[in-house]
């Protein structure tokens, strides 16, 4: 597949314009697997999804779906969970999963003659308590940052993912903590956001998570942040998830298999 990236330049000096053919490289579409299996409070956490893409060159507009895969989950009791596709989005669901707590979950998923396998733990996490709100936070004093407290339980090692989700941003601000110097502690997750304003409504979500997940999310987070370069830099390395192919190892899956307790903590700036 060639991609042309066409970059019209215009001379002043000369009134003249030159078509450079940029040439990007590209790659074999590989399968990316985004598979959260969360029990949130209040449910039974029966109906769970994942959704399977493709990746596709760096100018294109549109994600395309991985459609007819065959995909289930089995946990260590032998209980199979399928996932069937809702007309071809590559989303696909089940309204049968049973979670439970330390029971280990084994993801398998048939695409494309190929079979991808993850296996990962139910993790529990500890809720929210309280919000406390500063309105002089940032650079300029102004900013209104909020500090979620919680409770991490002692003697264990404990690993937490926070999705904080607002109107403002278009994408949710995602945090990891671990409790490497703050085991058996209150201690508290952090948010700012230099435009919001009384009456926003935040939605913070907190899961449990494993250390290997902790790793792979403290390194992709790393390699997004602001500082992260633009398309014409050098990239950093491709992260991993814990899904493999067992079919063909060297065309791996991009990704991840996770499964969480969760709590959500919904707050209104005040």
């Amino acid at each position: 597949m060639k991609n042309a990236l066409y970059i019209l330049i215009v001379c002043l000096f000369f009134s003249c314009e030159d078509v450079i053919d940029l040439k990007v490289p590209t790659s074999d579409p590989k399968l990316v697997i985004e598979a959260s299996l969360n029990w949130f409070e209040d449910s039974d956490g029966s109906e769970q999804q994942i959704k399977l893409t493709l990746t596709a060159p760096f100018f294109d507009n549109q994600v395309p779906p991985a459609n007819n895969a065959t995909v289930f989950v089995e946990d260590s009791n032998s209980n199979i969970f399928t996932f069937l596709e809702q007309e071809n989005t590559g989303i696909y669901k089940t309204n049968s999963f049973i979670p439970e707590l330390n029971q280990e979950y084994t993801l398998t998923i048939i695409y494309d003659d190929q079979t991808y396998i993850g296996t990962e733990v139910l993790t529990s996490v500890t809720p929210i308590e309280y919000i406390e709100q500063n309105n002089e936070g940032g650079f300029s004093g102004e900013d209104i940052e909020l500090k979620a407290f919680y409770t991490d339980p002692a003697n264990i090692d404990n690993y937490y993912f926070f999705e904080f989700i607002s109107d403002i941003p278009q994408i949710p601000v995602l945090e990891v903590y671990d409790d490497q110097f703050t085991d058996g502690n209150q201690i508290f997750a952090f948010y700012s956001e230099e435009d919001l304003q009384q009456t926003d409504i935040i939605t913070i979500n907190n899961y449990g998570v494993s250390q290997q997940f902790y790793q792979f999310m403290d390194l992709l987070l790393q390699q997004t942040s602001d500082n992260g370069g633009g398309p014409f830099q050098a990239q950093p390395a491709t992260v991993r998830g814990n899904c493999i192919n067992i079919t063909n190892p060297d065309n791996f899956p991009l990704g991840y298999f996770r499964v969480s307790q969760a709590y959500q903590f919904t707050y209104i700036v005040q």
